[in-house]
């Protein structure tokens, strides 16, 4: 169950793009082992005929939760790199809160682009 609750802290641990990834592809790693540890001892304990361990179905539950929202979070990156890239060397940058404003709208007009010249090229 701390391992399901790590991978889900993880994922607002992280700061800087570059090791923000570094942190997400760990929480993938650890929601995995915490769902596969999990279900392990249920099943164990099922095998034995003992009662439920406890934590189990809850370290299942969030290891499955930080495996999806890493996961999720990973493929972001990779679709969005080069524009997060830009949108973070932006916001290093900016010192007033109009400039920062300017790098979010520069971020959501780049992706609104992006997403515009999916849509044309899949026809929908």
């Amino acid at each position: 169950m701390a391992m399901g609750a790590l991978s889900l802290l993880g994922l607002f641990l992280a700061s800087g793009l570059r090791h923000a990834v570094y942190v997400i592809a760990g929480t993938l790693v650890i929601g995995a082992v915490a769902a596969w540890l999990g279900g392990t001892a249920r099943s164990q304990a099922r095998r034995a005929g003992t009662g439920r361990p406890r934590g189990a179905v809850a370290g299942i539950v969030l290891g499955l939760l930080g495996l999806a929202f890493s996961g999720l979070a990973l493929f972001v990156f990779a679709i969005f790199w080069n524009q997060l890239s830009i949108y973070w060397n932006c916001t290093s940058g900016a010192n007033t809160l109009t400039a920062q404003q300017a790098c979010q709208h520069q971020l959501s007009q780049t992706i609104s682009n992006e997403f515009g010249s999916f849509k044309s090229i899949h026809g929908s």
